[in-house]
Parts: structure tokens; C-alpha cells; sequence
């Protein structure tokens, strides 16, 4: 998995086991909408411009989160940076549109059709006349051969990722001539125009040892506007140039390099004019967007900290300042915080002035970087949109509470998928609406909102599916600890488990110690009573302000530090956080309160368990935002009597040794949405089945919950030539995945890019494929689509003949 979450396409199209079995299936959510794809949320934003406005020349550097272990986008450790660097140097057949659909790259094909379905699906492809390899040759029926014998998965010797389709082919030919390819089918496949995208030379797939070992570090044969010319790993860059034997139209720009910088270290790579385009995140967003508008107060007082005048005090010699620091730096400070440096600095304690007119110093020099930063910035834009992948909350139905599916329902239906929505595109100006489909993307044919198969938001629905489950309220909530340990016990995680032990090893040795320490604690925490009366007490349950129904009976009689017993503490806390707790009704009532009913988001148990969901994210650059989305989610849980329990992981380890292991109850990662869903989206939800071991196979399905239903209905989808007939064989596909509860999707991924004020079709592409010949730096006299100058400072060296 990426950096970011999003599972790798090469993952997606991997071959999985299928299976039996199926769940319950409400009615399907009809479809009444002419077209219920509708539109794209988000057009790309890459400011098109005509070819002629944009200069012939300059090195666009561009930002990429690795330099690829390898080039051959059919193996399995290919990336984005594979696929990136495919789409600009080898042939692809079809391109995705800005509606996510398929449509001819007129470069290589002048026209592909399916020609025979009896008694064999044929397709013929009749190739640009144009179109030849780097080294001359033609493209022609020779590489499609041998690129489906590489893929097919017959000679194992190919290390291939994924095989999908090319398994289905029974024979490719020469055609009437050079210009035509004619493939046979030996099954139907809906999905032949996922094929040969990228194409790769018979050199590269003619063999396996050029195939698992000739493509990696080099392509020396391609057939694209732009080749390679190096791959630096040591200086993490990809260098492409253009193609000499290119017969599209030229490349505007003569290189494009490709440099692996760190996502928290794009703004200031920007800053330090090495980049010219670059995917960044909200708060990079935030401050180019601030840079590049009209000049506040802030940019002002930057400035003026930078020149503020001082003056020696002919008394003390210290330096006087004759303003307050102004600037993004000094703006944080308040009033009087200002008002009292200032007078430290003009004060008659000598060395107080020197200390505070030092630390003043750095804070000036501070805040003239940042204005100069932030001019730096001020070249640049933000253009965004929505990537083409979506943010899931994933449920693992393999074990535990929800194995059960009304649970995995009951959470779904707690859910405010708007809401979330709201939290993560609203702030960013982007269109705010909860994903309706697992398959597709608003815009794309299958398309259409499958969530009425599960249902609205209901609380009450979900206390009804739980109470169903023989999830009741008020259970020994101190049973927790008791559970999480059988759970580890139960899938063998030893280190766990020692790590426990150990821990109750320290505390029988505390045990003994404990008298020992007593008085002296107790002096400790009548000193603290005495001399610190404002301070918060020891006490874990004074630290976060919050009391636990059930703790030793002795803390109620403990001062929390201001006199207030913790009792009384109890009293003051507001309802949420007591109801949270899970403490007994009446348990913070005045004496003789009648204790009311029970409420309806007191925490649930079952055979002297609590329902507690362990919730996984990652940890890593970029996180932020999923840990929003998950405290949300914690707290409309809490709503119904779930609690979560949330870790955070190293990205590395997220997906491999939790997501892919099932060492999780809830997760939030993304799926990339593909133009080819009956292909690519059945690995990811087919039925696990028990391997010969008794292990559970599970391919992609990650989730671990599935039905014969959807394999069926994909498996239709598959063979399904009609498109419409397809899209709702996709569409009721989906209703059924919707009724599984496995996952749940919440929202388009936002797509945030910084680009150079003068950089031309190219940005936040959204759904649609770059087209790399059309980039570039346009020309001082070229004026875009709003009739608006183009940028005319100089760029940066390197770039300066584009500009």
C-alpha cells in the first residue's frame, strides 16, 4: 500500500480465490434516474490551455513520493511513480476521460471493435500507422503476442502481478496487414479494454529474464512522447526527455524529472525553487493559497519585523526596540505578552534585556524567512480536485463481534456519512457528498448510489440490531482488559501476551513496595493540596477530568486539589463524558436521587464482555486527516454503546502487518476507483474460501466478508458485452455489498496540488490520464482560459527557456 493509504493497482488486479455462502439481502435500492452515473463531483483543475500559448522547452520538476524499484508496471513492487513514468514513454490503447471512462488514444489506435461473439468473442485492433518503437520497429501483433503470453499465467517463470484478462485469450494474429491485431478470446470478457495499457516491446516481454529483470532498472525500447534518459536512485530522480521518433504531437517540454521528495518535505522543496508541481496536503494547501492572495496584515508586519530600527540605551548599553515584533510570528502573541517584552527589553535589568532582545532577534529573523517563504510560495497556486479513490471504513467480519452481521450493520447505520464528508472536503472547498457506490465513482457508468441496501443513519435501528445481537446495556464494563487478552491469546500474539506478564510481574513487586511508599506519597500529596491549590490532582482520574464507576472505594474521599472530593468532580462532568465512562444509573445523582433509565448510548456487553472495537489507522505524514475522520467515528459510536479502542501503527507496517494479517476490527483506508470495475473490483470483494491448510484465503478481500450473490453478479458482469446491461449487473453487485456491511464508503479522496503560476495542463488531474506532450510553461504573451496574463517572473534556473 502507498504512503497515503490507497491500495496499488497492481494489488487490485492480482488473481484470489473464490467461495460459497451468502447473507441475508434486503430489497435492492431501485435506480429511477435517466442517469444515475450523473456527473463527475470535481472537475480536474490542470489550467488548460491551447498548445500554441505554451512554450516549446523547459524541465518540469515534479514531485513523486518514490524513485520505482521497478519499471515494469506488471510486477508486483510497481508503484505510482511505475504507472507514471508507463504513461509517458509506452503505448496505451485507452485513456481514462475526465468522466472516469475509457476512451481510444487516437496516438496508437485508429479504431478497436468487437468484430465476432459467436462462436468466439474477437476483437480486431487496427493500429496508427504512425506508431513505431525508439529503435524504429512498428507496433504491430508481435508485442500484443508476446505480452499475453508473458501475462497469461501459464509459464510461471514470468513474475507476474496480476494476469487478469490476458488469462482469457486464446490466440492473437496478424490481420489482413501489418496494421491489424486480431485477438480471439477463449472466454467472453466485457473488459478487453483494459488490455495492453501499457504495452510493452516483445524485448521486454519476449522472455522471462527480460521480463523480471531487463524492465526494472531500465526501458531501453519505448514508444511514448517522452523516453528514459536515467534513473538516479542515489539522487532520487527519474529523468525522462523526449522521444525523437515521437509522430504525435511534440512534446512542449525537453525533460521531465521526476523526484522523489517526502510529502512534509514538499513546501519547503517548493520554497527552495526545486519543484514546479507537487500533490501536497491541507495545511501546505492553507499557506500556498495565503501566499498567493492579495497581501494581509501578516505579510505586511513580516515585512516591517524586518526592518524595525533599534537603539543603543545609552544608560545600560542594552539594545532598545523601538516596536513591538509584528509578523505571522509575533501576530500569535497577545497584547500584553507583547507590551511585557517590550518592557523587559527597555527595562533596567541588564540581563533580562540582553535575553529577551536576543530571543526577540530570532523571532524577527524568523519571521523574515517565513516572508520570504511565503513570496517564494506566492509563484505558486493550488489546484485540486477529487482523486479518483475513495476513503473506506473497513469492518473485519473473519472474528469477534463483527463476525456477526447485524453488528457490522448496527455500526454501519451509526455512521453520519455526510457529516464526514463534510469534515474533510468542506474546509477545502471541494463538493462535500458521502460516496454512494464500492465499484465506482460519481461520473463513471456503473455508478449509482447503492446505500439505501443498508439504510439511512438510525440510531435507533442500530440499538435495535444490536440489542438483536444480545448486545445489552450496562455490562461489567471492567471485563475489558479480560477480553483483549483472550483475544490475543486466541490469535497467538505472544509478544502481547509476555508483555502483560511482565507487567504483572511489576505490579506484585509494586504490591510489596506500596507500604513502604505510602507516607511518603501521602506527604507529597498534602504538599500538593497545601502550596499548589490550582494544580490537577495526581490521580489518573483527575488528570483527564473524567471518574470510573467501579474504582476503589477510597478515592471518593481523595481532595482533587482545589477542596472538591472527586465526587463531586463526578457531579460537574458534563453528560456525555459520564455516559461514556459507563458508570451505573444514578451513580452521579444527589443522595436519594431515584436513579433514572437506563441511557441509551450506555455502553453494551454480552456474556460479561463490553463492545469494544479495536480501530487501527497509520501513523505516518498525511495521517491527520484519517484521525479526524476516526474520532468522529468514535464518538457516533459511542452514541449507540460502542467504544473503540485506537491505535496508531507505523505506515509500513499498517497495511502488511494489520490490514492484509486481519489484525484489526475497524480500519479507514482507500480503494482507487478503475474504468474496468467487474475486473477490478471482484478481487476485492469475492467470498474467501478456507485454503488447504485451514487458513482462510481471502485474495484482496480484506474485509473478510462476502457472498456467492456478488461473485455471481461479477462473474455476469464480466462476460457482459452490452455496457448498460454491465452497469446494472455492477449496480446490484454493489446493493448486495452495501447489505454485507464490510465496508462502508465515506468520501472522495481530496486531490491537492501546488503548481507554478505558469504551468499549463497540468495540476490536479482528477479522473482523467495526463497527457504529458500537452505540459508545459506558457509563454509570456499566452493568456489562459479566463483571459487572465500569464505569470512573467523568471523561474527558476534550469526552466528559464520555458518561461
Amino acid at each position: 500500500m502507498s504512503h497515503d493509504g490507497v491500495v496499488p493497482r497492481a494489488v487490485i488486479r492480482s488473481v484470489v480465490f473464490l467461495a460459497a455462502g451468502a447473507l441475508v439481502v434486503p430489497a435492492l435500492a431501485g435506480c429511477s434516474s435517466k442517469d444515475p452515473a450523473g456527473r463527475p463531483l470535481a472537475a480536474g483543475d490542470i489550467a488548460r490551455a491551447d498548445r500554441t500559448g505554451v512554450a516549446d522547452g523547459g524541465t518540469l520538476r515534479w514531485a513523486v513520493d518514490t524513485v520505482p524499484d521497478t519499471l515494469n508496471a506488471f510486477q508486483a513492487d510497481a508503484d505510482a511513480t511505475t504507472t507514471r513514468v508507463a504513461q509517458a514513454v509506452l503505448p496505451s490503447m485507452y485513456r481514462m476521460d475526465d468522466r472516469g471512462r475509457p476512451v481510444r488514444n487516437a496516438d496508437y489506435l485508429e479504431s478497436a471493435e468487437v468484430v465476432e461473439t459467436e462462436p468466439k468473442q474477437v476483437v480486431l485492433y487496427r493500429l496508427n500507422q504512425q506508431a513505431v518503437w525508439s529503435d524504429g520497429r512498428e507496433i504491430g501483433a508481435a508485442d500484443f503476442a508476446a505480452q499475453w503470453r508473458a501475462l497469461s499465467g501459464e509459464d510461471t517463470a514470468y513474475w507476474t502481478a496480476r494476469n487478469a484478462g490476458y488469462d482469457r485469450i486464446e490466440k492473437i494474429e496478424r490481420g489482413k496487414n501489418d496494421l491489424e491485431v486480431k485477438v480471439t478470446f477463449s472466454r467472453p470478457y466485457a473488459d478487453w479494454k483494459s488490455l495492453f495499457t501499457p504495452l510493452y516491446p516483445k524485448d521486454v516481454m519476449g522472455s522471462p529474464d527480460s521480463f523480471n529483470d531487463g524492465a526494472r532498472k531500465k526501458l531501453k525500447v519505448t514508444a511514448g512522447p517522452f523516453k528514459v534518459k536515467k534513473v538516479d536512485r542515489k539522487g532520487e530522480e527519474v529523468t525522462l526527455t523526449r522521444n525523437a521518433r515521437w509522430w504525435g504531437e511534440p512534446a512542449r517540454l525537453s525533460t521531465i524529472v521526476l523526484r522523489a521528495v517526502p510529502r512534509d518535505k514538499r513546501i519547503a522543496a517548493l520554497t527552495a525553487g526545486t519543484l514546479d508541481l507537487a500533490e501536497i496536503d491541507a495545511t501546505g494547501a492553507r499557506r500556498i493559497s495565503v501566499a498567493a492572495g492579495p497581501r494581509g496584515e501578516s505579510a505586511r508586519g513580516s515585512e516591517e519585523g524586518g526592518e524595525q530600527k533599534s537603539e543603543r540605551n545609552g544608560k545600560g548599553g542594552a539594545e532598545r526596540v523601538s516596536t513591538p515584533l509584528a509578523g505571522p510570528l509575533g501576530a500569535g502573541r497577545s497584547a500584553a505578552r507583547a507590551l511585557r517584552s517590550w518592557a523587559v527589553a527597555n527595562g533596567s535589568d541588564e540581563d533580562a534585556a540582553d535575553e529577551e532582545i536576543s530571543a526577540r532577534e530570532r523571532q524577527r529573523k524568523a519571521a523574515v524567512t517565513h516572508a520570504r517563504q511565503q513570496k517564494a510560495l506566492s509563484g505558486f497556486e493550488v489546484r485540486k480536485s477529487l482523486e479518483p479513490a475513495y476513503t473506506q471504513l473497513a469492518l473485519n467480519g473473519d472474528e469477534g463481534p463483527l463476525a456477526d452481521e447485524r453488528v457490522r450493520r448496527a455500526v454501519a447505520r451509526a455512521l453520519d456519512r455526510e457529516a464526514l464528508a463534510k469534515a474533510v472536503l468542506e474546509p477545502l472547498g471541494l463538493p462535500a457528498e458521502p460516496v454512494g457506490s464500492h465499484v465506482a465513482l460519481s461520473g463513471q457508468a456503473a455508478y449509482a448510489d447503492g446505500s439505501g441496501a443498508l439504510g439511512a443513519q438510525d440510531a435507533a435501528e442500530a440499538r435495535a440490531l444490536l440489542a438483536d445481537a444480545g448486545w445489552v446495556p450496562g455490562g461489567p464494563v471492567d471485563q475489558e482488559k479480560d477480553e483483549k487478552k483472550e483475544k490475543a491469546e486466541k490469535k497467538g500474539d505472544k509478544k502481547d501476551e509476555e508483555g502483560k506478564e511482565e507487567k504483572e510481574g511489576k505490579e506484585e513487586k509494586e504490591e510489596k513496595e506500596e507500604e513502604a511508599g505510602e507516607k511518603a506519597a501521602g506527604a507529597e500529596g498534602e504538599k500538593a493540596g497545601t502550596s499548589d491549590k490550582g494544580s490537577k490532582s495526581g490521580s489518573k482520574g483527575d488528570d483527564d477530568g473524567t471518574y470510573v464507576v467501579g474504582e476503589d472505594e477510597a478515592k471518593d474521599d481523595d481532595k482533587s486539589g482545589d477542596g472538591r472530593t472527586t465526587e463531586r468532580l463526578a457531579q460537574e462532568d458534563s453528560e456525555h463524558t459520564r455516559l461514556y465512562q459507563g458508570g451505573a444509573p444514578g451513580a452521579y445523582a444527589p443522595e436519594g436521587t431515584a436513579a433514572p433509565a437506563q441511557a441509551e448510548n450506555a455502553p453494551l456487553a454480552k456474556d460479561g464482555k463490553a463492545l469494544t472495537l479495536d480501530f487501527v489507522l497509520p501513523s505516518g505524514p498525511g495521517s491527520q486527516t484519517l484521525g479526524v475522520v476516526a474520532d468522529r467515528i468514535t464518538r457516533m459510536l459511542e452514541r449507540i454503546g460502542i467504544r473503540t479502542d485506537i491505535s496508531t501503527v507505523d505506515d509500513e507496517s499498517y497495511f502488511t502487518d494489520h490490514i492484509a494479517a486481519g489484525e484489526y476490527d475497524l480500519a479507514l483506508y482507500s480503494w482507487p476507483a478503475t474504468a474496468f470495475p467487474a475486473t477490478d473490483a471482484r478481487p476485492v470483494y469475492a467470498k474467501p474460501v478456507p485454503a488447504a491448510d485451514g487458513s482462510l484465503s481471502v485474495g484482496q478481500n480484506y474485509t473478510r466478508v462476502g457472498t456467492d450473490q456478488v461473485d455471481q453478479l461479477f462473474d455476469q458482469a464480466l462476460t457482459t458485452l452490452n455496457d448498460a446491461k454491465r452497469a446494472e449487473l455492477l449496480r446490484k453487485a454493489d446493493s448486495r455489498i452495501w447489505a454485507a456491511a464490510g465496508s462502508i464508503p465515506l468520501y472522495q479522496r481530496p486531490q491537492l496540488t501546488a503548481a507554478r503560476k505558469n504551468l499549463a495542463n497540468a495540476g490536479a488531474f482528477g479522473f482523467r490520464t495526463p497527457v504529458y506532450e500537452d505540459m508545459g510553461f506558457l509563454k509570456k504573451s499566452a493568456r489562459g482560459p479566463a483571459g487572465t496574463p500569464a505569470e512573467k517572473t523568471a523561474g527558476p534556473s534550469g526552466s528559464s527557456s520555458a518561461r
